[in-house]
């Protein structure tokens, strides 16, 4: 599963690591899960803080050893919701909640996305975007989602310094993911050309 092996190369790579090391706590809350239709989440790994090589190496061999499936359909609000229940569940506390989506496609199955975007930034969480597109069939054999960059932007993430990040395939997730968590922990601007704010967001 390409997006999961990205997630797995992005976390050991040394500058996710140095971000973390060099913010104000020194240390992440993170959990891992799996989405598709509005009824599928499948959580892979809970709430684990990560502070150094040895606690990201930990993370990485759970979510190494946990089974991947996927199905058809696409719910991104249903990954939200499912997101907003974590945090309810979180033991950690901290000054910033970020969810990240990641996905090739557009919400097509279960609540209005809309609704479920909105609740979440009214909670005061942020929600940045990895779009993947590609120009492939998709593997059910359906045509590949047309600017789909542009849907993120638009209709998915939002809060306080919200962004997306494009990977133009999934060849050039694990770059992208790295960026994209680099960005995050860090808080660092982004370059115009990837990166785009557009209405205050959360994590």
């Amino acid at each position: 599963e390409l997006q999961r092996d990205g997630y797995l190369r992005a976390l050991l790579d040394p500058r996710v690591l140095q971000a973390i090391a060099s913010g104000q706590r020194k240390r992440i809350a993170l959990t891992y899960f799996e989405w598709a239709s509005y009824g599928y989440q499948r959580l892979a790994v809970d709430w684990t803080a990560i502070a150094d090589r040895p606690s990201a190496e930990a993370f990485v061999k759970r979510l190494a050893a946990a089974p991947v499936s996927t199905e058809r359909w696409t719910s991104i609000s249903g990954a939200l919701e499912f997101a907003m229940k974590r945090f309810d569940a979180n033991p950690y506390r901290g000054p910033r909640r970020v969810i990240d989506i990641s996905g090739d496609g557009r919400n097509n199955n279960g609540r209005d996305l809309g609704e479920a975007r909105a609740e979440a930034l009214a909670r005061g969480i942020v929600i940045n975007g990895l779009p993947i597109v590609n120009d492939r069939p998709t593997r059910w054999g359906t045509p590949p989602e047309r600017d789909l960059d542009l849907y993120y932007r638009d209709s998915v993430i939002g809060g306080p310094g919200a962004f997306y990040i494009v990977a133009d395939g999934f060849e050039s997730f694990a770059a992208a993911i790295r960026t994209k968590l680099v960005r995050e922990i860090a808080m660092r601007p982004a370059p115009e050309r990837r990166l785009l704010a557009l209405v205050p967001a959360a994590r």
